[in-house]
């Protein structure tokens, strides 16, 4: 047999592995792209509870002194709710992800923890951080724009916490302290810091005792 005619058929023969190759790698991107829209809020686009905090984790653990949480809660939704419709009331949710999301930036990570409440892992300087918390104040405060040229009245309550304010970089104290210090300021308008004495808050994976959600559940023994 000639090298002439080998060659060929050698041809064909790593072009037929190729082709289940390339379908495979195809099958896998677009499945890793599945997983990924999975773990994202449909509504949002941001990180639901579960992706966010996961990604915050390792923010935290890699970056512990340069990392700033917010929890952020729309003030009277269900008031918006009720007065503009309910379409109304998700455009104003997309807005605050949207919103956080360009905070956090993209070395940072926002999430929807559920309902009308969001949080935000941004890496900061501990020197910039009161200028960007101030930058978020003013974005959560602007109107949304809405149909027919109207805009939607938003604020939302912000509650801000640092490792090195509270003394702990665990996540759900650094959660719990957030929560507690956004129901503190809870429609004045104020970014409210946490204080160590936040973290003793009771709570519910992170989330202030009493909230939606966190009710605990009894069993009745026969």
């Amino acid at each position: 047999m000639t090298t002439t005619s080998v060659l060929p058929r050698t041809a064909l023969h790593i072009t037929a592995m190729a082709v289940p190759l390339a379908g495979w790698t195809l099958h896998t991107t677009v499945l890793r792209r599945r997983l990924v829209q999975a773990q994202r809020d449909p509504l949002t686009s941001t990180w639901r509870r579960e992706a966010f905090t996961e990604r915050a984790q390792r923010l935290l653990e890699r970056h512990p002194d340069e990392v700033l949480l917010v929890l952020a809660d729309a003030d009277h939704f269900k008031q918006l709710n009720d007065n503009h419709g309910h379409a109304a009331g998700d455009t104003a949710l997309a807005s605050i992800g949207a919103r956080l999301t360009e905070w956090a930036g993209p070395h940072g990570v926002a999430g929807r923890l559920g309902g009308d409440e969001f949080a935000a892992l941004a890496r900061i300087e501990p020197r910039h951080q009161a200028l960007r918390l101030d930058h978020l104040a003013h974005l959560a405060t602007r109107p949304v724009p809405y149909e027919d040229g109207s805009v939607l009245p938003l604020t939302v309550s912000l509650g801000a916490a640092t490792p090195a304010a509270i003394g702990s970089s665990d996540l759900p104290t650094l959660m719990r302290a957030a929560d507690a210090a956004m129901y503190e300021g809870k429609h004045t308008g104020a970014v409210v810091h946490a204080r160590p004495d936040h973290t003793r808050t009771p709570s519910i994976n992170g989330r202030r005792q009493g909230r939606p959600g966190t009710a605990a559940r009894t069993t009745t023994r026969p």
